[in-house]
């Protein structure tokens, strides 16, 4: 085993931050970042490849986490009257179509985050969901601090588990 290097910057936000915004918002950031880096130099065969056992595609992981952001912050927290899923279900959010374009996928989730940050930009941690879409009374209504941690923990766990895939399609490793 390799010794880690201990003179290495920590990932994400700045060593000395204890702010709890900073904190989510900052990690939360780090693994959008991470997902396009994992994905980087794949070309549109790869993205498009589900190896076994996953079932799924790099693509496929990038349109489910747009998904992910559109169902936590739209439906979730403010209620918007929207779709929390594609219709077709979760074949139809994992499964990205052949002559749907591996660009519109990326700038559909690009958009999706950039709105995501948008409405915590202008949000309270402490502020509970809006009731109406994902929850149906005040007491269900998680504030948005409960929504972020949620959506970091989708972040990590799907980077991570991309970690593996891309070691799959072409042999490359990650942080």
């Amino acid at each position: 085993m390799v010794a880690p290097d201990l003179t290495a910057p920590l990932d994400g936000p700045p060593v000395g931050e204890s702010d709890s915004r900073a904190l989510l918002v900052g990690y939360l950031d780090w693994y959008r970042d991470a997902l396009l880096r994992k994905i980087d130099g794949l070309s549109d065969a790869q993205l498009r490849t589900a190896p076994e056992p996953m079932g799924w595609s790099p693509l496929g992981l990038v349109q489910h986490l747009t998904w992910v952001e559109h169902r936590w912050l739209r439906w979730g927290f403010l209620a918007a009257d929207v779709d929390p899923f594609p219709p077709g279900g979760d074949e139809a959010e994992w499964q990205v179509p052949a002559d749907r374009p591996a660009d519109t996928v990326l700038s559909a989730w690009a958009a999706e985050a950039e709105h995501s940050r948008a409405v915590v930009a202008g949000a309270a941690l402490d502020q509970p969901a809006a009731v109406g879409g994902r929850f149906a009374t005040p007491e269900h209504a998680p504030p948005l601090a409960r929504i972020l941690f949620h959506l970091l923990q989708e972040y990590a766990r799907h980077v991570g588990q991309l970690d593996i895939m891309r070691e799959l399609v072409d042999g490359r490793t990650g942080e």
